[in-house]
């Protein structure tokens, strides 16, 4: 190899440089091509005197030109390439190129190549073989290959998205080295160390001190996230760095399954220290829905950390039996549960007091329901537990003496009436210890606490099925924990208290986790076992990670890992999603407990060069790129020589064609496009359905077109014109009373016509008449939800009858709802703000006064005993009356009342028309009367 920066592949194609005086003079003795003159007559007399204007030979600077073309084709083609000299001297020996393709090279993985790409070409061009080895791969045998093949082979490189073991590769590399003891080793490194590599390096301390070994690396400024909790406030995840010198501060950002971000949570790192903590600060029922968490602006599978279904922060109810002494939390059972689940579980106890505590809890959507020594359970609880447990929860129960008189089903196994007391005046044998959990266990893979003692517990029946349905066991075989599946929930049993009474379970770390097993269950129920090879569950990958931390789907490489997989990610199982959704199993690059540390690269003794740019940088196209330059420079300027630039020359011969083209156009007739349009006849429209209206035109409701009420139109005239005359006589009333003038009222059809543009729709029923379509019925539920008041009046207040069973419009009515998403009903409260949106009323009457008029319920009444006014900043989407509110407003042309009312007060037609004022000024304002309510609290504050 020349000692020179610039050295050549093919040197003996420079020797063609020495043609370059010959070519000198073939080009000088040839005369570029003559000029051509015009012969104007005249012109000969005005120049009687001959000039010679062209040379007879090329211009100098057209030579020179031409001879630097040649030069720098002679220079491409004997393969030029830009390569600094190295610090030590020259190997002849093979070249062993290790790369650390792993997360660690994520942020100039290009760049790494390129480098790793040189050294191959250096190899090339000195005629040495190559083997090349990624250390994030798995081990194989080293062998030598051609330059050109291994290029091929490191250009097919990918980027791993775990840690590189390089321990895993030292006996290779060793056998590589006593074949090979002349080899020279390359390392292009990552400078980052998860795993020991202190054998690694030590071995490769020995080839630096012999001078064969060269190492490229780049910064080191990689950030990671491992350890994701999701905690009582905030799911936290800690963020590693190599050095002080990386990122001091970053942010953390929060996605779920789709992709979408949830929340961004800051962290900095305080001084030198390589650890910090991030926490996102979300509701639980975000934080449950949270699956990656990620740093923003690193690309690398380390940046990301990934939740499972272990992840989610379920809720847990609990209930217990005994008297509670709030002085002696000690002597609670519940105590101990509440500690051990309050890392992982959100708790819920039920109110003090309480007449149903379990109903109580489990109307809060609980996950794990906890029973400690709960006995006689009524029927009614019962049936609500067993539907819990049907639905996918988890019942846990512990044992007591009031379990233990106990006689219901809610225990996996039969239990015998009577404790075992170990140790005791009457005892059998002294305290034993657990056993190690078997392959069937949830708890399979836990450590066992050898201090652990059980003195008493309940003892379950000899069954068939008695050792499938164990879980946990003293070292005799009896059962300490049970459990079975039933629906798609399940039941555990403890068989000692959930106190230190029976047992010293509760103090120990083994209790955490074995709530934490348990409470995991909920919603998935352990797998049974089916066979031999059945007994240890597997999970296929679904999503895994790619090197920059992308998703994509999993290479032939990938594995299945068993239910119980802890371990950091491998080739053979990447980081990614394994299992099904409702069940899933996240392996991420890094493990709770692992640290990045960055590799003292100085110890070994070598200089660590750059991999910002490759070490050999072949210049031959940047010399073909600028002999093309100039061979066209040298073109323009032959071509300016032999007078073929002239501008007014060119413009002359042009113009012939110009005028051919201009007449050519010129006989061609142009049909413009609205000429065609109408030349063609339009096709004949549709008719229309002749029992159909016309929909109702967009333009109607144009910007700045006034406001209007719409009934729906049930196809009974009768209905439908009272309706009509209902609206135009509250529409009077609301012109000549409000700020609001309203336009004519609209009848429109559900199914075809756009609902948004009216504020109030009014919708009489009418038994008998067909349910509107599903797609009819979303859209009112949509029109519902997006602001519009609908108002349901069954007009069959009169044919109501208290106990009489329900009249054939509140069942047509009924059967329309049954399938809407509503909410929850009650009858008008005597506070609720329509009743002093603008009137002040006691009632809602229409021509009937005696029916009831149904809105949205209310907040529950607060610890002063007052309700709300309102619920929220919305509306009621919905109104149900029976009172018929269409016929007593209903009005004729001369604005006479249509319809005699039925009710005692003389006032009832103007109780109704105020009702109806109440009605549109609360759908088109809102809440805004309800703060009244408050005036006299902010009065009282104010000090007035």
């Amino acid at each position: 190899m020349s000692s020179l920066p610039l050295a050549f592949s093919a040197p003996l194609a420079l020797a063609a440089l020495a043609l370059l005086p010959a070519l000198w003079l073939i080009l000088r003795v040839t005369p570029p091509r003559p000029r051509r003159i015009d012969f104007p007559p005249l012109k000969i007399m005005a120049d009687l005197v001959a000039k010679r204007e062209m040379p007879a030979h090329t211009p100098w600077w057209l030579l020179a030109l031409r001879m630097i073309i040649a030069a720098l084709a002679i220079l491409a083609v004997a393969g030029p390439v830009w390569n600094p000299a190295r610090e030590a001297g020259p190997l002849r020996g093979p070249m062993l190129l290790l790369v650390d393709n792993g997360f660690g090279a994520a942020t100039d993985w290009p760049e790494r190549l390129l480098v790793a790409e040189s050294r191959v070409a250096a190899a090339a061009r000195e005629g040495r073989p190559v083997a090349i080895l990624g250390l994030a791969e798995n081990p194989a045998e080293i062998t030598l290959s051609e330059p050109r093949a291994a290029l091929d082979r490191l250009r097919a490189f990918a980027l791993q998205p775990h840690a590189p073991d390089r321990a895993a590769h030292l006996p290779r590399i060793e056998a590589f080295l006593r074949t090979a003891p002349d080899a020279e080793i390359v390392w292009v490194a990552d400078g980052l160390s998860v795993t020991d590599d202190t054998a690694f390096l030590a071995r490769l301390k020995q080839e630096a001190d012999a001078g064969r070994l060269s190492i490229h690396a780049g910064p080191i400024d990689q950030l990671a996230l491992t350890a994701p909790e999701n905690l009582a406030g905030a799911l936290a995840v800690k963020v590693l760095r190599p050095t002080p010198a990386a990122a001091a501060s970053g942010q953390v950002r929060a996605l779920d399954l789709k992709g979408l971000p949830l929340g961004d949570a800051p962290f900095v790192f305080n001084g030198s220290e390589l650890q910090t903590t991030a926490r996102l600060t979300l509701p639980i029922e975000v934080r449950n829905s949270v699956s990656r968490l990620e740093v923003v602006g690193e690309r690398s599978a380390a940046a990301v950390a990934l939740l499972d279904d272990r992840a989610k922060r379920r809720r847990v109810g609990i209930v217990s039996g005994a008297t509670t002494d709030t002085a002696q939390p000690l002597l609670s059972p519940t105590y101990y549960v509440s500690r051990a689940l309050q890392p992982f579980a959100e708790i819920r106890e039920p109110r003090p007091g309480s007449t149903d505590p379990v109903g109580e809890l489990l109307a809060q959507n609980l996950s794990v329901l906890v029973l400690a020594d709960i006995g006689a359970l009524d029927g009614d609880t019962v049936g609500k537990i067993n539907a819990f447990i049907q639905r996918g929860g988890v019942l846990l129960r512990f044992a007591g003496a009031r379990l233990a008189a106990a006689s219901d089903d809610l225990t996996p196994v039969r239990l015998r009436r009577g404790g075992r007391t170990l140790g005791g005046g009457l005892s059998w044998e002294t305290p034993r210890k657990l056993a190690p959990f078997t392959r069937e266990s949830p708890f399979f893979g836990t450590a066992i606490n050898d201090d652990v003692r059980v003195s008493r517990q309940i003892l379950a029946e000899p069954e068939a099925d008695l050792s499938r349905k164990t879980w946990a066991a003293l070292e005799d075989g009896t059962p300490v924990v049970t459990g079975e599946r039933r629906g798609d929930g399940m039941i555990a049993m403890m068989h000692v208290t959930a106190d230190t009474t029976w047992s010293n379970l509760p103090l120990s770390g083994l209790f955490v986790e074995m709530l934490r097993k348990i409470v995991g269950l909920a919603g998935t129920g352990p797998a049974e076992p089916q066979g031999e090879d059945a007994r240890v569950e597997t999970l296929s990958p679904t999503r895994v990670l790619d090197g920059s931390g992308s998703f994509r789907s999993p290479p032939a490489t990938a594995q299945p890992v068993a239910r119980s997989f802890a371990g950091r990610a491998t080739l053979a199982h990447p980081p990614g999603i394994y299992g099904p959704a409702d069940g899933s199993l996240a392996v991420n690059a890094l493990n709770p407990t692992d640290t990045l540390r960055a590799i003292d690269l100085a110890s070994l003794g070598v200089a660590v060069l750059p991999v910002d740019k490759p070490v050999a940088l072949d210049i031959r196209p940047q010399l073909l790129v600028l002999a093309l330059l100039l061979l066209v420079a040298d073109t323009l300027a032959t071509l300016w020589l032999g007078g073929r630039l002239s501008i007014a020359r060119q413009a002359r011969r042009a113009a012939p064609a110009a005028i051919l083209l201009a007449l050519a156009l010129g006989g061609t007739t142009l049909v413009p496009e609205t000429a065609r349009a109408q030349a063609v006849p339009p096709a004949p429209a549709a008719p229309a359905a002749p029992d159909q209206r016309p929909p109702i035109p967009r333009e109607l409701f144009a910007a700045g077109a006034v406001t209007r009420l719409a009934y729906v139109v049930t196809g009974d005239r009768a209905v439908d014109e009272m309706s009509k005359a209902g609206l135009a006589g509250l529409n009077v009333v609301l012109g000549a009373r409000t700020a609001l003038e309203p336009g004519e009222a609209v009848g429109v059809n559900a199914d075809r016509d756009e609902l948004a543009f009216f504020p109030v729709l009014y919708w009489p029923i009418v038994a008998g008449r067909p349910i509107p379509t599903a797609e009819t019925l979303r859209k009112l539920e949509a029109y519902m939800k997006g602001g519009g008041l609908v108002i349901f009046d069954t007009r069959d207040a009169m044919s109501a009858r208290p106990g009489g069973g329900t009249t054939p419009e509140g069942e047509q009515l009924r059967r329309m709802l049954q399938t809407l998403d509503i909410p929850e009903l009650e009858p008008l409260p005597r506070d609720h703000v329509l009743t002093k949106t603008f009137y002040i009323l006691d009632g809602f009457a229409g021509r009937y006064d005696t029916g009831t008029t149904w809105v949205e319920i209310l907040p529950p009444a607060g610890a002063d005993g007052r309700r709300p006014a309102r619920a929220g900043d919305n509306v009621s989407p919905i109104v149900i009356t029976s009172n018929d509110l269409a016929s007593a407003w209903a009005v004729n042309r001369r604005g006479e009342p249509l319809v005699p009312l039925s009710g005692s007060d003389p006032r009832q037609r103007e109780m109704a028309l105020r009702a109806g004022v109440n009605l549109v000024m609360y759908a088109l304002t809102g809440n805004y009367k309800a703060d009244q309510v408050h005036v006299p609290a902010l009065l009282e504050r104010l000090g007035q």
